[in-house]
């Protein structure tokens, strides 16, 4: 949970720093760059951490479309609330396309559930020293 809180946060900050200066398109460039980079660096200071922490539990995969769904609900919510933008039919049909993606990423075709690279790692690495010759 730690990891997905991390990540909503990094997507706010990043969010605004991708399309808050839309509201302000008066503002210098320059300023805006510079303003945008701040938050951007906030961003950072969350989603780090979030990857690392999310490593020991997800596969680096899962994390990325974990962060992907997040990233779309944060912006839905910025652009419905922030920018007064309307949802279109279009949007729900695609965000909904993109809902059976995590099925697919998430889902356990092979029987066994999916493991973070590092466990992989580390199983492989046990199996090298319980027999040499691998």
């Amino acid at each position: 949970m730690l990891t997905i809180t991390l990540l909503l946060i990094s997507n706010v900050f990043m969010t605004f720093a991708w399309y808050g200066h839309l509201k302000h398109k008066t503002a210098p460039l320059v300023l805006t760059i510079l303003v945008s980079w701040g938050i951007a660096f906030l961003e950072y200071c969350f989603m780090v951490p979030a990857n690392r922490i999310g490593s020991n539990s997800f596969t680096t995969t899962q994390l990325k479309v974990i962060q992907e769904v997040i990233t779309l609900v944060v912006f839905t919510g910025f652009s419905l609330l922030y920018l007064k933008e309307q949802m279109k039919w279009n949007y729900v049909v695609g965000f909904a396309f993109i809902l059976l993606a995590v099925f697919f990423v998430f889902h356990d075709f092979g029987g066994a559930a999916a493991q973070p690279a590092a466990a992989v790692a580390q199983q492989q690495e046990t199996a090298r020293e319980a027999d040499p010759t691998m």
